[in-house]
């Protein structure tokens, strides 16, 4: 594991105005930046306020779907669903790794994550009542989050960049699954079908959401795209969504709940583009800040996951330290 001693380069660094001019020249030549590689404190801050997130968001998104698990309705439902979660761990563990390169430990992060200080995606505060709602999240959470990730495989950062073209390459894979279920549903019957347009009006508006806030209201995209840790800003990543799932939502019959959406010939500098109704800020900011449906109970379920784990970690520690000292006695 990393320590702050292990990378002290990274936050003792002089900042004068030849070194940040530098260090902007490596990004503006596509230059990857490396753990032990001087970095200004701003730069290793804002990446770990991502990538915790990021990482926070892959363990916390496990417990609407584990939730399902045992109430799939096939055994193939059953075994895709258990990978799937499984997937999300691996995220979570790849992400922290990466987040640890840049000084903070796993314990750190957590900590972090159950006082509050640190958030995880707002999608994950809504509850998943129906089966619908598992193709609801692997169509839209899922490709929301492809969306937004497969940018980030050309971040500035190495280590970050590296993890991401695994994560993508497994969302990817959720993605599809997830419209392949709720394709099923619409071909079932009358009440499958409208339990599939039920998930898809829950979850529509809360996955345009995921990007953040508008651009104008974003505190930290114009430096994180200075950076080249972020390609595009929050509203051209949810414009790139609404018009590759629109037409998804038609070909298998399921319409928009969004009485706003019409096709704009002249959006995307002539290309086309959906116009869209405006997203309930509001409920955003009120979710982030803790006060949605499922807020309390996922920081509860984390909290508990942590504290019965607590011996696990202890025991591994343990293990490893009287590894280490047969190793220096030998």
């Amino acid at each position: 594991m990393y320590s702050q001693g292990l990378l002290g380069a990274n936050t003792d660094t002089d900042e004068t105005e030849d070194f940040l001019a530098a260090f902007q020249a490596r990004i503006d030549a596509e230059e990857k930046i490396e753990p032990n590689d001087p970095m200004p404190a701003a730069y290793r801050k804002t990446l770990i306020r991502m990538i915790s997130q990021h990482a926070h968001s892959e363990i916390v998104g496990m417990l609407p779907e584990g939730n399902w698990i045992t109430r799939a309705p096939s055994l193939r439902r059953k075994v895709a669903l258990l990978a799937k979660v499984q997937d999300e761990g691996g995220h979570g563990l790849y992400l922290y790794s990466a987040a640890e390169t840049l000084g903070v430990s796993r314990e750190q992060l957590t900590e972090e994550l159950l006082s509050g200080k640190a958030k995880y995606s707002s999608i994950f505060n809504y509850p998943t009542p129906t089966w619908a709602d598992i193709g609801a999240i692997g169509w839209l959470v899922d490709g929301a989050a492809i969306m937004n990730q497969v940018p980030l495989c050309r971040c500035s950062y190495g280590p970050y960049a590296r993890a991401m073209i695994r994560v993508c390459k497994e969302e990817s894979f959720h993605q599809r699954q997830g419209y392949e279920l709720m394709r099923k549903l619409t071909r079932g019957t009358d009440e499958q079908k409208a339990m599939a347009q039920d998930a898809l009006n829950r979850w529509w508006w809360p996955s345009l959401m995921m990007f953040g806030p508008s651009d104008t209201d974003s505190q930290h995209s114009d430096q994180s795209m200075k950076w080249k840790i972020k390609r595009f800003t929050n509203d051209e990543l949810r414009q790139k969504f609404v018009d590759a799932t629109v037409p998804q939502a038609e070909l298998i019959g399921l319409t928009m709940p969004d009485e706003h959406l019409s096709w704009n010939e002249s959006k995307n500098n002539g290309e086309g583009g959906y116009d869209f109704g405006e997203i309930d800020w509001d409920e955003f900011w009120r979710v982030v800040k803790g006060h949605g449906m499922m807020n309390k109970d996922r920081i509860a379920t984390r909290k508990k996951a942590w504290d019965d784990g607590a011996w696990v970690r202890e025991a591994a520690l343990a293990h490893a330290r009287k590894t280490r000292e047969r190793k220096e006695a030998a």
